[in-house]
């Protein structure tokens, strides 16, 4: 089968697009490959000063599509209403994108929740539920989230929102990623029921070589340890433009309800096609149960 390139996506002339996480590595990517498609993007990023100038490397390309940049901090909550609540008019594409990894120590949230569960999930769950009604203003409407190979070392304990107790860094990103691979296929089934014009993705990288490695919220916070990782991921995975491809599979052309990525050695490289998925991210019971204790978190309801 051949494999699926940028090329394939769809003329988005018209349609608007809200990235997380868009000012370096996978994030810049789709948003580039979006506006360079004819979408009108907005790079949601903590760093606007670093958004600004993803913003100007994006335009510099020739993209047809506008580009702008505004402030969100998914580990905040007030910052994602503050967000939400700057927004107007129809949202066609959501891709949630941004995320943290693996700090080596507890960390918390401005709210008090664990880094990783707090932004990772609570972040877009919350961030997804106050831009429904925008997105519910589009015509068919899309909502991309990026989990991770690294969901199948979730389990049961994903509702329990990692705890400061027994804090283990792989086990709670994994946690963070299967939270995020539930919400989607919750939001899917959801939005069927309801029955809005709302398509609900899910999709992964593979192994990329991004600065996620080394960012200080994740295992750059030791930076020995960030650095040597980023050195070793650079040598032996490929960069964010192949880390893009199954998002943004996912963001345009996707199956709703499905769950894309590389489909080769391991899943952590390939062309992209049908993902696996651990046996926590099949349970309905589980999606649902999370999807009830994230509203209690966050106090963000969705309304179809």
């Amino acid at each position: 089968m051949p494999r699926w390139t940028f090329s394939e996506i769809p003329d988005l002339t018209g349609r608007r697009a809200v990235v997380t996480g868009a000012n370096s590595g996978i994030g810049l990517v789709e948003a580039r490959e979006l506006a360079r498609h004819g979408a009108s993007v907005v790079l949601a990023v903590r760093n606007t000063e670093a958004g600004e100038e993803a913003a100007r490397r994006i335009r510099r390309t020739g993209a047809a599509g506008a580009v702008s940049v505004e402030r969100l901090d998914l580990a905040s909550q007030r910052s994602v209403r503050e967000f939400a609540d700057r927004f107007e008019g129809p949202l066609d594409l959501l891709l949630n994108n941004a995320g943290v990894m693996t700090p080596p120590r507890w960390r918390e949230t401005e709210d008090g929740f664990e880094l990783q569960f707090g932004t990772n999930h609570l972040g877009h769950f919350a961030l997804t539920g106050r831009l429904l009604p925008h997105l519910l203003e589009a015509p068919a409407a899309r909502v991309t989230t990026v989990a991770s190979i690294a969901h199948h070392r979730g389990d049961g304990a994903v509702c329990e929102g990692n705890p400061r107790e027994g804090y283990d860094p792989q086990t709670a990103y994994g946690r963070s990623k299967l939270a995020n691979l539930l919400f989607a296929d919750e939001l899917q089934r959801r939005a069927s029921a309801a029955a809005v014009a709302l398509t609900s993705t899910a999709a992964h990288p593979g192994v990329s070589a991004t600065n996620l490695v080394a960012s200080p919220d994740g295992m750059g916070a030791n930076r020995l340890v960030g650095t040597v990782g980023q050195l070793g991921v650079r040598l032996l995975f490929p960069g964010p433009e192949r880390g893009a491809e199954g998002p943004l599979y996912a963001a345009t052309v996707a199956a709703p309800g499905s769950y894309s990525g590389p489909t080769g050695i391991g899943e952590t490289r390939g062309p992209v096609g049908e993902a696996r998925r651990s046996r926590w991210a099949q349970d309905r019971t589980l999606a649902a149960t999370l999807w009830d204790r994230s509203e209690e978190l966050t106090g963000v309801s969705f309304s179809f």
